[in-house]
Formats: C-alpha cells, structure tokens, sequence
C-alpha cells in the first residue's frame, strides 16, 4: 500500500480537546479513527479515548497483517468501545455515562469501507469532486421524514452515540474501490459546522492533504471566531506507484507481517490497560453477541 496521511487537532474556543483521532497500519491495512467526546456529558474526552484504544487494540490483533473481514471488524470494534465505555461508567459508579462520536474507516485489498456512529463525518472526494460523505445521526438529518413530534426536537441533537444506554445505532458504507488521488477525511463537527461541503472538497481536491487539512482546520477557526468548537481531521490520499516517489507518503511494502504502527496513544488513561488487553475485547464482543441474540430471541 502507499499513501499520504495528515492529522491535526486544535482546542478551539472551547475549555478542553474532547476529539481523539489517529492512524495505524499494517504491511496489507490501514485504520483511520476519530472520536468527539459529548459536552453536557462526564469525560468526554475518556470516552472518546476508550474508543480509539478500542479499535486501534482490535485492529493490532487482528490485522495479520489484514483484517479477515473488515465490515465484521467494524461493526464489532465499534460495539466494543461502546461496551468499554459503560464499563468504565460502571466501574467508576459514574450516574451519568461519558459519550462519543466515532467514525473509522478500514484501507486494504485497494478498497475502502467506514462506519460511523453520531456527527463526525467521513468525505471522499475524486477528481476534486465529492464522491460521498456520511449523513449524521441527528434529527436535522430525520427533518423530511413523517415523525410525529419531530419539529419540536432540537433537530441538532444526536439520537445516537457510543456510551448512551441504548445499543448505538450506525453505518457502515463500503467497500469502495480506490483511485489515484481519491481523498478520505474524517473530521469532527468543528470542521463541518464551521466549512460547508462544498469549501471542504474544494480545498480538499486541489492539494495534497499535508497541505489542505491544516489549511482547513484554520479556515474553520477562524470563521467561527471565539466560539469555536474542537476542530479535528485525518485525512488520507490514495496514491500508486509512478507518484508515489514525488511525494512523502508512506509505503507498507517494505514491511515484516508482524509490524504495526500506530499514532492513536494510551495518553493518560493507563489505568483502562488491564480492560483493553485481548481477554476483555474477546469478553466484551462476547457480551455484546449475547444480548443481541437474547434481545433477537425475545422480538420472534
């Protein structure tokens, strides 16, 4: 595999960074991650963190050096960041659960497929065209359908995340052959909410990310001022041999089965260690497949 990846994160006007992202790969796959810990909620900037180190610690396990199934993958990594977060709840006698965004995204076999829980986004562009991008998980997105008391909601507010009481609700899209050039970023909502999508694919086609993702987040800071919300992007581009040498990206060839590398960190929270070992992610998916089959055995 080649290619380029940017990531860059800025606290904004807000007190604190909430958002987590970050990369890793293997000789055959590659994960991009991204997190935005919920306001009016505890920690959450740990739940986003328990998320990335949810996922990024299944991917090392599994990627061998690629993912058997990459849709199974997502869907049950995302599950088990949700698990790992009531757990943590739990553990720490919180009344209220910390919540989170995420949206990941899985490069092997020269396609690409993502999933996504909440507002963080995923774009594609091609040819300096929006191939695609996700569609939140907020009532904003629910406006046109028949739901009796929908116009009285606050049409901003999520109906689903990681962390809430309820099993999360999420996409997965994919896969998607990749091209030459095809771009794939992942933000938070302080890029979205401050750039429309038509500036994002714009800035995002006509350079490279190295140049267009720190390029956007400040023109995302700077339009929404003092009230600013956390703006965070990883963005990776698709590249093939004859342009690889003109660029600084990153080849996987040169590398042994065994290795992995990673810019998603513990950061602070040494004390999840012991929950995030491969034993609890296999329990956690366990549990999880449980109560969907007994919640299954109960509706029929």
């Amino acid at each position: 595999m080649k290619f380029s990846v940017f990531q860059v994160s800025r606290r904004g006007g807000r007190e604190k960074n909430e958002d987590r992202m970050g990369y890793c790969y293997t000789r055959e796959s590659a994960l991009l991650a991204l997190a935005d810990g919920m306001g009016g909620h505890p920690d959450g900037e740990v739940a986003a963190q328990i998320a990335l180190q949810t996922i990024s610690a299944m991917f090392q396990r599994q990627a061998k050096p690629k993912l058997p199934d990459a849709r199974e993958f997502l869907s049950e990594a995302l599950l088990a960041a949700h698990h790992q977060i009531l757990r943590y709840a739990s553990d720490k006698g919180m009344p209220d659960s910390p919540r989170t965004t995420l949206v990941a995204a899985v490069v092997q076999d020269g396609r690409v497929l993502w999933i996504h829980c909440g507002d963080s986004r995923l774009y594609m562009v091609r040819s300096g065209e929006l191939l695609t991008r996700t569609r939140d998980h907020s009532y904003m997105e629910l406006r046109n359908m028949p739901i009796p008391g929908i116009e009285r909601v606050n049409r901003n507010v999520l109906f689903t995340c990681l962390g809430s009481p309820s099993k999360p609700i999420y996409d997965i899209t994919g896969p998607v052959n990749l091209e030459q050039g095809d771009r794939i970023l992942l933000c938070s909502d302080g890029l979205w909410g401050s750039l429309d999508d038509e500036a994002i694919t714009r800035q995002l086609g006509r350079q490279a990310v190295a140049h267009a993702v720190p390029d956007l987040v400040e023109d995302a800071l700077r339009k929404a001022g003092d009230s600013s919300d956390n703006v965070t992007v990883v963005a990776l581009e698709w590249e093939t041999p004859d342009t690889f040498e003109s660029t600084q990206g990153i080849s996987t060839e040169g590398i042994g089965d065994d290795v992995f590398e990673s810019t998603i960190q513990a950061g602070p929270l040494d004390a999840l260690a012991d929950d995030l070992d491969d034993e609890a992610i296999e329990r956690s998916i366990a549990e999880i497949n449980e109560a969907i089959r007994r919640s299954a055995a109960r509706k029929a």
